[in-house]
């Protein structure tokens, strides 16, 4: 499938599933989890990482999102990154941020759209 990277996690001694916490989203026709910066699909008892592929509905373009119109769902001076509050969503060879459903990129002094995300269950562990 597309946009699936091949690494297992040996040791990954976390179940995902619909009550493990994790952000949930619609990735290529089954449920993956956001969980630190990797997007996991759990599969039985083995996790392997995806990614969402660039293209379609999730281009990787320079597109800034229209901070005067509020679209962009935060501050405009708000810093995308580790520790921002958003889940991080490997996309392509880069990583974007979870913003209402919507991939945000950060690029120079804008935020780009890298377009709709699906998700089914934005539970986070407290």
């Amino acid at each position: 499938m597309a946009g699936h990277a091949v690494h297992e996690h040996k040791h990954h001694n976390h179940t995902h599933g619909p009550d493990c916490g994790h952000v949930a989203i619609r990735h290529d026709g089954h449920v993956d989890y956001l969980h630190d910066g990797h997007l996991h699909h759990q599969e039985g008892a083995k996790v392997t990482e995806h990614a969402l592929a660039v293209g379609g509905k999730n281009p990787d373009g320079c597109k800034p999102l229209d901070m005067a119109m509020g679209k962009a769902q935060h501050p405009a001076k708000h810093v995308h990154g580790p520790g921002c509050g958003h889940p991080a969503v490997p996309h392509g060879d880069h990583v974007d941020y979870l913003v209402n459903g919507r991939l945000h990129h950060p690029h120079g002094d804008h935020c780009d759209d890298h377009g709709p995300v699906e998700v089914v269950s934005a539970k986070k562990k407290a």
